[in-house]
């Protein structure tokens, strides 16, 4: 395995691991240099004094007359030769290889012993440390895929570097948050804003027109005119849902996909029938737990999606349902090809695709998102290979997920 395809933790520990090998070798080794060297001095004063006192031993005046020989008969006894001819060097020697060989042997094994120590103890200690800093990784990645900012950190423990990129990730969140917070109530208020001039310039044109008051030749763009305000009133409906859907879920509810799609049906009727498109499609029961007006805004749009893109005298299916893990319901339509690059792009604010009927406002599939988002679910897009689209939103049935 390459060394920078190990974690953080493995290259601590492996950096730690030859550092203190590789000092400990070098201590061994002065160790050794320096009982040799020691050695070597005591050699020079014990070797030389060891010879000298073997000579005046042996080198001794000729025996006084009348002395007997027996003393020399003696020394060659049995077991004296070997005391006499011991080679002080050779004997010192020995002593050194002993007292060199023996502890360096045992000191190899005492480092290899514990390098291994010091393997287990590094990884240890670089588990502990860099477990917060997992803390900030893991809340990272919830909040990517998530739509909210209101998780902080906290981390606590010494003000060390990974202290310090806590409260730095806690501070940037702060400042995030607000900006969105004050950015979608910027959206709601100017959108609720805007209804009122809007309701009293269409007021103002319906009146006269109902009353017959209308010239025939102004008809045609006084007609034109209200259906101008009417796409700009949707549009500022879908803003506000797009606002409300980047709240968080007030007070989770249960609900039931399929009662969303039911409604969505009976709200698109006349649209349906004046374009000719035909539904299909029996719902089945699919209890999810969120905000019933938000989840009845997913499948109003997703209809309305598949039912404005379509081609005329099309099809539009839908169904909803349940797996192991979540409630669905999924909308397929007939249509213009999409390219599977295409896609993505659908889910973007004012985005109406390249064969759009010019009645939608764009944010149709931006607010399905940010309301699947929203409810901890997911949204998934696939083209068909005969033209068209198959939408899928999937949200948790479970409602403890939600805290219910």
């Amino acid at each position: 395995m390459s060394l920078h395809r190990l974690p953080l933790r493995g290259r601590l520990t492996l950096v730690t691991t030859t550092v203190f090998a590789v000092l400990g070798c070098g201590l061994l080794l002065l160790n050794w240099l320096s009982s040799r060297q020691l050695l070597e001095v005591y050699r020079d004063l014990v070797v030389p004094a060891a010879v000298t006192t073997d000579t005046a031993t042996t080198e001794v005046g000729p025996p006084a007359p009348g002395s007997s020989s027996a003393p020399a008969e003696n020394a060659e006894a049995p077991g004296s030769t070997d005391a006499a001819t011991v080679d002080p060097a050779q004997a010192f020697d020995d002593f050194q290889d002993s007292v060199l060989d023996g502890p360096l042997q045992r000191s190899l094994l005492m480092l290899v012993l514990f390098t291994v120590l010091a393997a287990v103890l590094a990884w240890w200690a670089g588990r502990r440390s860099l477990r917060r800093l997992s803390q900030v990784t893991a809340a990272a990645q919830r909040i990517s895929t998530g739509n909210t900012l209101d998780e902080r950190l906290g981390l606590a423990g010494p003000h060390d570097e990974v202290r310090e990129l806590g409260d730095t990730f806690d501070a940037m969140l702060d400042r995030l948050d607000h900006s969105f917070t004050a950015q979608r109530r910027f959206t709601a208020h100017a959108s609720h804003e805007l209804r009122t001039p809007l309701t009293l310039q269409r007021t103002a044109l319906e009146i006269p027109l109902a009353q017959g008051r209308v010239p025939a030749d102004l008809k045609p763009a006084v007609q034109r005119a209200l259906d101008a305000y009417a796409r700009t009133e949707r549009l500022i409906a879908a803003l506000l849902t797009l606002a409300r859907g980047e709240a968080e879920v007030p007070t989770p509810q249960p609900a039931d996909l399929a009662d969303a799609a039911r409604d969505a049906m009976a709200d698109l009727a006349d649209e349906v029938h004046t374009v000719g498109i035909r539904i299909t499609g029996t719902p089945e029961p699919a209890p999810v737990a969120g905000d019933p007006l938000l989840l009845r805004q997913i499948a109003l749009n997703l209809l309305a999606n598949a039912v404005r893109h379509n081609h005329r005298d099309g099809t539009a299916a839908v169904a909803t349902g349940t797996t192991d893990a979540a409630a669905y319901i999924e909308v397929a339509n007939t249509g213009p090809v999409l390219a599977p690059d295409e896609i993505p792009s659908l889910f973007e604010a004012f985005q109406r695709g390249h064969e759009h009927r010019g009645n939608g406002s764009g944010l149709g599939l931006a607010v399905v998102r940010t309301i699947t988002v929203t409810h901890h679910g997911r949204v998934t897009a696939v083209p068909r290979t005969e033209g068209g689209l198959i939408v899928r939103v999937e949200l948790p049935h479970r409602r403890r997920e939600f805290g219910i």
